[in-house]
């Protein structure tokens, strides 16, 4: 399998080069060169699969030839170590949960698949990489627990200071090891601007830069693992199934756009965005005008210029037209996402983070417009690590997992900077 940059077709690398360069050179994202369906008797059949054996069928044909079916299959064995459940939330409406994970966010899949294809390609050479991650919330602490002590490889992990919840920071500053946290003046895009620069310095060429963001294949393909479990768990409904993805820096939706693209029966996407709403108004005005981010409650998706959105007008061809017909995009404020929690919680007893919540409003929306349909909302955290947001508009005490536990009362080792000069002097 080959992988083009988007900002030049004519440009291909294997899968190996695309997962250790995580950026091309033009600062393209790479690109799958060919996208081959799935057979329908693997639909068919899809209930009688493991999880281990859906994703193997899922991810072969990215990875191709250069990791062997052996490893990669035990590669996959260790990533999916846990649930992914579809739990009833209402009539015809479920919480998909990718929280199950050691750090208790849907990105324990990709920096856990990551990681292991990076110490396969590592493990007969001298050679160090170091991975640079930009995060806005529990990106860095999958990334963090991912990565910890895969030999050869160093994490550098940035985050905007005091936008990111308690325990959050506390997953990326307490591990130790091969892992430091770089705590930004700043917000998370210029975060990411400062990876992305690093990634084209030439003077740091000699670090082996990688990013585990989902700018990197291997960050962002196994993300369509969990689209496939959750048919898996409704196709026996028998109906359209519509599925909305809380998105910052739009992965998971591009993730499941690819997953459609494979033959995976999803009737309608919806991306579900807080105050940060480029997309939304692209939709309405069909011009794309990233901004500055704004924080709001729901901190993970606070992104003003998301990256993988190239990704998802490649599969459309920049055409407006072809993709407002399998998506739809809309935005809430703080106080809607925190009268969605109050409502879900009242109605239900469920306890909804705030993203997932973001999530549950863009899905009941679309539903509305589209009848006899089954809706699935991702969940994409615990909804402990929105602890003070979530036990204050619920008035309730949330019990502490034992993932989060031990991060808990260890102190948070940083080092603060400010702009790009400060990472280029740290990297050294």
């Amino acid at each position: 399998m080959n992988y083009y940059s988007l900002n030049n077709k004519n440009q291909h690398v294997s899968f190996q080069e695309a997962v250790i360069k995580g950026l091309a050179p033009d600062r393209g994202l790479y690109f799958p060169s060919t996208i081959t369906p799935l057979s329908q008797s693997f639909f068919d059949g899809i209930e009688l699969l493991s999880n281990e054996e859906i994703a193997f069928h899922v991810i072969q044909q990215f990875v191709g030839n250069e990791i062997s079916e052996v490893e990669l299959k035990k590669i996959l064995t260790e990533t999916l170590c846990f649930d992914f459940p579809c739990v009833l939330i209402e009539e015809n409406v479920y919480s998909l949960e990718l929280y199950h994970g050691p750090t208790m966010a849907f990105k324990d899949v990709g920096a856990r698949f990551m990681s292991r294809c990076l110490a396969y390609f590592n493990k007969d050479k001298n050679q160090k990489n170091t991975v640079l991650v930009a995060t806005s919330g529990d990106t860095g602490g999958a990334v963090a627990s991912g990565f910890l002590g895969v030999k050869g490889v160093e994490v550098i992990i940035l985050y905007p200071s005091g936008k990111v919840s308690d325990i959050q920071e506390r997953q990326l500053t307490t591990l130790g090891q091969n892992i430091t946290a770089l705590e930004v003046d700043g917000v998370f895009d210029d975060c990411q601007d400062m990876v992305k620069k690093a990634f084209l310095d030439e003077s740091l060429q000699h670090k082996n830069l990688t990013s585990a963001n989902s700018i990197n294949i291997a960050r962002w393909l196994p993300q369509m693992f969990y689209f496939f479990f959750a048919y898996k768990q409704l196709k026996k409904h028998n109906k359209p199934l519509i599925v909305s993805c809380p998105s910052g820096n739009f992965g998971n939706i591009c993730a499941g756009i690819l997953a459609k693209r494979l033959g995976l029966p999803i009737a309608h996407f919806v991306a579900s965005t807080n105050a940060n709403d480029t997309v939304p108004q692209f939709l309405q005005t069909g011009k794309y005008e990233p901004k500055p981010s704004v924080a709001t409650i729901s901190n993970a998706m606070d992104v003003g210029n998301p990256s993988n959105f190239v990704r998802i007008q490649e599969m459309y061809n920049n055409d407006l037209k072809e993709f407002e017909k399998d998506f739809s995009s809309y935005t809430y404020t703080d106080e809607e996402t925190k009268f969605a929690i109050q409502n879900i919680y009242a109605n239900t007893g469920y306890i909804a983070e705030p993203h997932g919540a973001v999530g549950y409003l863009g899905l009941k929306n679309e539903m509305h417009k589209q009848q006899n349909s089954i809706g699935l909302f991702l969940e994409t955290a615990h909804p402990i690590k929105f602890l003070d947001v979530v036990e204050s508009v619920l008035n309730i005490q949330l019990p502490i997992p034992k993932q989060i536990e031990s991060v808990l009362g260890i102190d948070k080792i940083k080092v603060k900077i400010k702009s790009y000069e400060d990472l280029k002097n740290f990297l050294g």
